[in-house]
């Protein structure tokens, strides 16, 4: 039975496909180690005490066709309603020259961090041209090669006023209370460990005081509502603070920016310039500011400079190593921005150019104008200020409720409310999508009205006050290739410039580097997981929540941790996600105090910036000469700290690559000091199947997939307290 199932599984193995080095290669490889199998390499390289001893109870691996299938009977479960949510978030059209020749290009997408600028010049003259799209659009004199969403970059923003305010004993940030609900969040979250008091409320009554280091406006406001915040900038300024705005990048296309009226950063996300909302992500943001506060400013910065013959060069000015290198000084953990997304942003301002994108924003407007006027028709109370592309729409007739259950039978998604809609139009509505939503704030029946009726007495420009009159994009790049032709010329000769996965191996490691299966970056673009908004309702989204489902019961196994968070998005923010976990646990026991991280002089580059980060002090463990822990060193170190010991951060194996062998006296080293163990995930892929972070003795794990926190807490509600760990994997 055996030899017969065999005989009839498929052929196309997905290890057979994917796994380079054939086994002769293998058998050369190994040779030149002096070794005689995998099995010999492997008992020579993991130390045999941390070695799992059995096989991963993993559902059984399935062909490509097969796993493809499944994966389209998993998307079905996903329901995609047309979206009007909004909050940051807007479906959009993506150019299928872009489509085809970045998203769904491994040219473009296996090696888009640029790393090593001398094989990345294709890449960075891209970023570049986002850089320069963003300073434009935002009227600023300087721009990042983007950050990792728009919450992260509002957070940045205020770590950044904070930096530049604290010698002043500034330490209050203000928030208004028209800024996404979600951004708000993750400023008080990432506000609470550096002891930073956050204050929202009403941006026209704040008082400013001497201890106020910046402010935080939205613009729009979550409710579609352009306001002036000219006044509010001049106040701050006067009271010495700084002004942070979160910008809507098509908007700044038809609205004055903000650093016409006195934003001195400005943040936000470059999703809907031709990026998917793929259920919220990933989508690159941008953070601009003033040239004064470029050595303070997050993530990195690619600047032109000369090669050796002389010739105009690009190169990361300020960007991963350099942030590597401050370690706990760095301004920021974000070594890995959204590049791909970036790119796509920034061709996607190339291929519209500087007229395109008005006439999208001018269209948007319009459509917007349009469906105010004809619901005023029907009795809809609107906002009191002008808009851009969003509504705060209170009935005229009907409950709030009413029009919500019809619009799902419409299938539709408005942003709900406890006495209004919410309706965010984008660039890909229609004429009938207004009718329909006429319709439903009609009772189910047609108006009688037209849309040429509204459009010739209602469809006007934004304010004059609120009007742009200053150029933007008027670099040639963004001038001469509105053509598909010249477009997809242009993309070809940037990747052309590129050492990709396609073309060799790259010389250096990376997390962030790795020649996905095709297979896998099929679904990217299937529109069941790419048009999903992330405010849907969740019935709407049962395809993605198996997913969830089975990516973290696998994770579990794989890591030996009890507990999985999918929410981090790169591993940087895992890093960051999992200290807050523990000081959440010590706190939990009444031990606040904790705040020294112990950290290997060999670890992670960014492992030292995240403690800084998430509010700890960070103190350095020698290596020996190999480069290993020196474990001596780390005994003396935790007993001197133990009273405010709150965690070791390793990486396993090891920055050089090796599997120490001391790593369980280690953890246990600082475990018996009352101290949690992080292990960097960066090199995860080297222990699945072998030997996992849990049974090793840690405490806490994350790492890039794309990003994952685990922990050996059963509980996964995030006010349970996270149980001591002493060894076993799921101990509680």
């Amino acid at each position: 039975m055996s030899a017969a199932h065999n005989l009839l599984a498929p052929t196309d193995k997905f290890s057979q496909r994917h796994i380079g080095p054939d086994a002769a290669e293998q058998m050369e490889m190994l040779g030149t180690l002096g070794l005689a199998s995998l099995d010999a390499l492997v008992d020579a390289a993991v130390p045999a005490s941390i070695r799992l001893g059995r096989a991963l109870e993993l559902p059984p691996a399935q062909s490509e066709f097969e796993t493809l299938k499944q994966l389209r009977a998993i998307a079905q479960q996903n329901q995609v309603f047309r979206g009007y949510i909004g909050l940051g978030y807007h479906d959009c059209i993506t150019p299928p020259v872009i489509q085809r020749n970045i998203l769904e290009n491994p040219g473009w997408y296996t090696q888009y961090t640029p790393y090593q600028a001398e094989i990345s010049q294709g890449r960075l003259e891209m970023l570049l041209n986002f850089q320069t799209m963003v300073c434009d659009l935002t009227a600023l004199e300087i721009a990042n090669a983007s950050v990792l969403d728009e919450g992260t970059g509002a957070a940045e923003a205020m770590m950044m006023c904070h930096r530049l305010k604290e010698a002043e004993g500034r330490n209050v940030f203000f928030v208004s209370e028209t800024c996404h609900p979600q951004t708000i969040e993750i400023v008080r979250t990432r506000a609470t460990p550096l002891g930073i008091e956050v204050v929202v409320g009403n941006h026209e009554t704040f008082a400013f005081d001497g201890k106020t280091c910046g402010a935080l406006v939205q613009y729009p406001a979550t409710d579609g509502s352009i306001l002036d915040y000219t006044a509010f900038a001049e106040k701050a300024h006067a009271a010495g603070s700084l002004v942070v705005v979160v910008a809507d990048l098509l908007a700044l296309a038809i609205l004055k920016p903000p650093g016409e009226f006195g934003a001195d950063i400005a943040i936000g996300s470059a999703q809907r310039f031709g990026v998917p909302l793929g259920f919220g992500g990933p989508h690159a943001a941008f953070f601009a500011t003033r040239d004064a506060f470029k050595r303070q400013m997050p993530g990195r910065l690619v600047g032109v400079s000369k090669d050796a013959r002389g010739k105009p060069g690009l190169r990361l000015s300020l960007g991963t190593r350099e942030q590597h290198i401050r370690r706990e000084k760095a301004t920021s953990n974000i070594c890995t921005a959204q590049a791909l997304l970036a790119n796509m942003a920034a061709a996607y301002a190339i291929y519209h150019g500087p007229e395109g994108l008005r006439k999208i924003a001018q269209r948007v407007h319009r459509l917007t104008s349009v469906l105010s006027a004809g619901l005023q028709r029907l009795g809809c109370k609107m906002n009191a200020a002008p808009v851009f592309d969003t509504l705060r729409v209170v009935p005229g007739t009907g409950s709030v409720a009413e029009i919500l259950k019809l619009a799902a039978q419409h299938k539709i998604n408005f942003r709900a409310e406890a006495d209004a809609v919410g309706i965010a139009l984008d660039e890909t509505v229609t004429e009938h999508d207004l009718l329909e939503i006429f319709s439903i704030f009609n009772g189910g029946q047609p108006v009688s009205f037209s849309l040429n009726e509204l459009a010739l007495e209602f469809a006007t420009d934004v304010p004059a006050y609120f009007a742009r009159s200053s150029h933007f994009l008027t670099h040639p790049v963004f001038n001469h290739h509105h053509s598909e032709t010249e477009m997809l010329r242009y993309l070809r000769r940037l990747e052309a410039k590129d050492l990709s996965l396609c073309h060799a191996m790259i010389p250096l490691g990376s997390c962030t580097m790795k020649l996905n299966a095709t297979c896998e970056m099929f679904p990217v673009s299937w529109p069941e997981f790419a048009k999903l908004h992330p405010f849907a309702p969740l019935r709407q989204a049962q395809g993605y929540q198996i997913l969830f489902s089975q990516l973290e019961s696998w994770l579990a196994e794989i890591t030996g941790f009890a507990g999985i968070s999918l929410q981090p998005n790169a591993g940087s923010q895992g890093e960051y996600a999992g200290l807050l976990c523990i000081h959440a646990y010590h706190a939990s026991r009444n031990e606040p105090h904790r705040d020294i991280c112990l950290i290997p002089t060999s670890a992670h580059g960014t492992n030292p910036a995240s403690a800084v980060m998430a509010g700890m002090k960070v103190v350095a463990v020698a290596c020996d000469k190999d480069g290993n822990i020196d474990v001596a060193d780390l005994r003396v170190k935790a007993a001197e700290h133990k009273h405010d010991l709150a965690c070791l951060m390793v990486t396993y194996p090891s920055t050089h690559g090796v599997f120490e062998e001391s790593i369980r006296e280690i953890c246990a080293i600082v475990h018996e000091h009352g101290g949690q163990v992080y292990m960097d995930g960066a090199n995860m892929n080297a222990q699945v199947g072998l030997c996992r972070p849990g049974d090793i003795g840690a405490s806490i794990s994350s790492g890039s997939c794309p990003a994952i926190t685990s922990s050996t807490s059963a509980a996964r509600t995030p006010s349970a307290p996270f149980p001591p760990h002493r060894g076993a994997a799921r101990a509680s």
